[in-house]
């Protein structure tokens, strides 16, 4: 992180709040909310990082969207997957016989027990010896074809 930005976020804790509301008309171009100081400085400091280093990828917007519609309860069919897979850091985890086995999703593939694979069936063949849809498996998708 560039030393400017490094001051002007150490700047924010000890400015009064009515800099702080300043500075939102300066960054938000709007009024500021009636919130706490601790909410104000949150927001300042993420949006001065947005602005020197860019904000969220077009992704985790269409995550977030996602997450949003299932919570007001609307349907979506496309719900926090990317290109119909989880997104890359998600951990899942599945017990066969007795042993809980851990997969993490990467960019491109699939870790399991330090081994990559290049599907979620795959994985699922080595832990069963027998085939199996992986989204299902891993309870990611009904076996009767619904999400």
């Amino acid at each position: 992180m560039s030393e400017s930005v490094l001051a002007r976020l150490a700047a924010l804790k000890s400015a009064p709040v009515g800099d702080l509301k300043q500075k939102w008309r300066e960054l938000f171009d709007r009024e500021p909310p009636p919130y706490n100081r601790r909410f104000l400085e949150s927001r300042l400091a993420y949006r001065i990082q947005e602005l020197a280093f860019g904000g969220l990828s077009p992704e985790t917007l269409e995550r977030l969207d996602a997450i949003a519609d299932e919570l007001e309860g609307k349907p979506r069919k496309k719900a926090l997957q990317v290109e119909g897979r989880p997104l890359a850091g998600t951990r899942l985890i599945r017990e066969w016989r007795g042993v809980e086995h851990c997969v993490t999703v990467r960019r491109d593939d699939f870790e399991y027990q330090g081994r990559p694979y290049k599907s979620l069936s795959a994985v699922a063949r080595h832990i069963t010896g027998t085939k199996w849809n992986g989204l299902v498996f891993f309870g990611l998708k009904s076996q009767r074809g619904g999400s």
